[in-house]
C-alpha cells in the first residue's frame, strides 16, 4: 500500500521580535515556503488570511475554499491544508496564540466569541467588498507598522488594533452568512464550544457536556440550534468525524483510530463514518493519496 504523507506541523515563534509576542503579521507573497505550503501541514495557532490577488484553492479539512481578491479564509489550530496555486497570490498573514488575546481581555472563551473560528455549519471564508476590504487592509497596515518598529507598549497597541479588526470580521461574517453578530449571545453555549475543543476526544455524548456545564440536554440544544444551527450532538458528531478525517491523513489504521477514539469495534466505526461521510474510511483514505 502507497503511504500516505505525513502531516507537518508548524508552531508559532513567540521570541521572533525579541520579547515575547504572541501574534505576528506578513505579507503572503514573502512567506511563499510557509503561507503557500502545498504538501499537507497544519498550523498550533489561529491564522486569518486576506487575499488582496491571486488565484486557485486551499484545502482546509476536507473542505476546497477558492481563492479570490477578497477573500477572507479563518483557520483554527489542527486544522489540516494544503495550498493550490494557479495564479501568484498576495496579500496578508496575521497569525496568533490564542494567549496573546486570553492575556489581555481575561476571557477564555473570547476566541469563541466570533463567528468565524471553529465554525460547524458555515464557511471557513467570506468575500466582501471593496470597502470593507479595504477598511481591514487599513488595519493591518497599522499592526505592520507598529511590527516595524516596536516599542515596550507594542504589544498593547497591537491588542487594540487586533481587536477592532476582529470585531469588523465578526460583523462581516454574519452579515455574509446572516447569522447572530452579537459576540455576548448566551455563555453557556460558548463554554460548550469550548469544552467540545478540548475535550471531544473523551466525552461523545451530549450528557456528558450538559453534567459539567450543570445545564439540561433540552436546553442545550435549544442554544446550539439557536447559535449554530445545529444540535448539540450534530457538533459533536461534526468534530468528531472531521478529527477521524485529520488521522487517515497521517497514516493511522482504521482499527488504531476506532480504539483512540473509544468505538466499541472497527464495524460499528466504520458505520459511524460512512454515515456522515458518506464513504468508508478506507474509501476516504483511498481519495487523499
Amino acid at each position: 500500500m502507497a503511504s500516505i504523507p505525513q502531516i507537518k506541523t508548524y508552531h508559532f515563534l513567540p521570541f521572533k521580535y525579541g520579547s515575547e509576542l504572541l501574534l505576528d503579521l506578513g505579507r503572503i507573497e514573502t512567506l511563499k515556503n510557509y503561507v503557500l505550503d502545498s504538501t499537507l501541514h497544519q498550523l498550533s495557532f489561529y491564522e486569518i488570511i486576506f487575499i488582496r490577488e491571486g488565484s486557485g484553492t486551499l484545502a482546509l479539512d476536507e473542505n476546497k475554499v477558492p481563492i479570490h481578491p477578497r477573500t477572507i479564509i479563518f483557520t483554527s489550530p489542527g486544522q489540516v491544508r494544503r495550498w493550490e496555486i494557479e495564479e501568484e497570490v498576495k496579500g496578508y498573514t496575521l497569525f496568533f496564540e490564542k494567549d496573546f488575546l486570553h492575556l489581555f481581555f481575561s476571557d477564555e472563551f473570547f476566541l469563541y466569541r466570533f463567528q468565524y473560528f471553529h465554525q460547524y455549519s458555515h464557511p471557513a471564508e467570506m468575500q466582501i467588498d471593496e470597502t470593507s476590504f479595504g477598511k481591514c487592509l487599513q488595519l493591518l497596515q497599522e499592526i505592520e507598522q507598529e511590527f516595524g518598529q516596536i516599542q515596550n507598549d507594542s504589544n498593547h497597541m497591537i491588542r487594540s488594533l487586533l481587536y477592532q479588526l476582529l470585531i469588523i470580521l465578526n460583523r462581516y461574517y454574519a452579515g455574509v452568512y446572516h447569522v447572530p453578530g452579537d459576540t455576548y449571545i448566551h455563555a453557556d453555549f460558548y463554554r460548550f464550544r469550548s469544552l467540545l475543543e478540548k475535550r471531544f476526544l473523551q466525552d461523545q455524548t451530549v450528557e456528558a457536556y450538559t453534567r459539567m456545564l450543570n445545564i439540561s440536554p433540552g436546553f442545550l440544544n435549544k442554544i446550539c440550534r439557536q447559535f449554530s444551527g445545529l444540535s448539540a450532538q450534530q457538533m459533536i458528531h461534526h468534530k468528531l468525524v472531521s478529527e477521524i478525517k485529520k488521522q487517515l491523513h497521517q497514516n493511522k489504521s482504521a482499527k488504531e483510530i476506532c480504539y483512540e477514539l473509544g468505538f466499541s469495534d472497527p464495524s460499528n466505526f466504520n458505520r459511524f463514518f460512512k454515515k456522515f461521510a458518506n464513504v468508508t474510511p478506507q474509501q476516504y483514505r483511498k481519495s487523499i493519496k
